[in-house]
């Protein structure tokens, strides 16, 4: 069986930006605060890391400098997946190089591959690479979804791991489940679905909500891996309005929002996103309040 890359709550970290560029020292402090809060591993250059708008020469000093500092403390795990597969396969390169743990990769985006193409596109990363490779299914941004027939095709390649499921399709994640070989891990890409997908057989979740709460949303998953579903039921539903709040305008405009309440970062993005609007920004702090993580 393939060894399972992490177990647990793996932060999706925001970028913090300064001025034009990354700021690096921000960001060390992020990670700092998520090893002490108990995350099992890191995901650097995600969609919550608003990878799609970083430079190259950006998005590998953010991955050495993950790398470096975690330390080997946690995992680190580097998005290196874009709709061009020659360059995902560059970036999978680089990131390998650089000392990352694992990757993740999400569907070609705007392209719209068949599922025959999805299979060739991530076996060509996975056949590229000597670590392992995590899928990236997120319909609702890339146009795209995998079948549990392109997860079962894709499951026998060595260096697939899983699949970071964002569909919250639970028919899709139930067949997917069934198909598949034990060593092919199932991770909920939605913070919402968290303890739902664990209880169906899931190992635990790449969370936005936890740049926030991380305490928590390690708890969370350690309740279910420990198969105490109704204690993890109750803290699933008492983060709901936090999380729900969190996901009131496109992700990651709430969380970057957050964490500036919160005194972390600045509230900086990269166009096209934008700060909120006055009306969510207030719900967000009402919700923050509400949790206990402002006075």
């Amino acid at each position: 069986m393939k060894p399972c890359v992490f177990t647990g709550s793996a932060v999706a970290i925001v970028t913090p930006f300064c001025g034009d560029g990354v700021d690096l020292k921000a960001f060390d402090r992020l990670i700092e605060r998520q090893i002490q809060g108990g995350t099992d591993a890191i995901v650097v250059c995600g969609t919550t890391g608003e990878a799609a708008t970083l430079s190259y020469n950006e998005r590998m000093a953010l991955i050495e400098r993950c790398v470096r500092t975690v330390d080997r403390r946690v995992p680190v795990i580097a998005g290196s997946g874009t709709n061009s597969t020659a360059s995902s396969i560059a970036l999978s390169k680089a990131a390998q190089s650089a000392g990352v743990d694992a990757l993740l990769t999400v569907t070609p985006y705007y392209n719209k591959a068949s599922q025959s193409g999805l299979v060739q596109h991530f076996s060509a990363i996975a056949d590229a690479v000597d670590i392992p490779v995590i899928l990236y299914n997120v319909p609702s941004r890339t146009g795209v979804g995998c079948t549990a027939q392109t997860y079962q095709a894709l499951a026998k390649h060595p260096n697939i791991a899983g699949v970071k499921e964002a569909s919250d399709d639970f028919d899709l994640i139930q067949d997917t489940l069934n198909l598949c070989p034990p060593g092919f891990t199932v991770w909920s890409g939605n913070d919402g679905s968290t303890a739902a997908i664990m209880a169906l057989g899931g190992k635990g979740v790449i969370s936005v909500a936890a740049n926030v709460v991380p305490r928590e949303m390690h708890e969370l998953t350690q309740l279910c891996l420990e198969n105490r579903f109704l204690e993890a039921g109750t803290l699933q539903l008492k983060l709901h309005e936090l999380i729900r709040a969190l996901f009131c305008e496109v992700n990651p405009i709430p969380v970057k929002e957050a964490l500036a309440q919160m005194g972390m970062i600045e509230a900086n993005y990269r166009m096209p996103l934008c700060p909120m609007a006055d009306d969510t920004r207030s719900a967000l702090t009402d919700a923050l309040k509400g949790a206990g993580l402002l006075d």
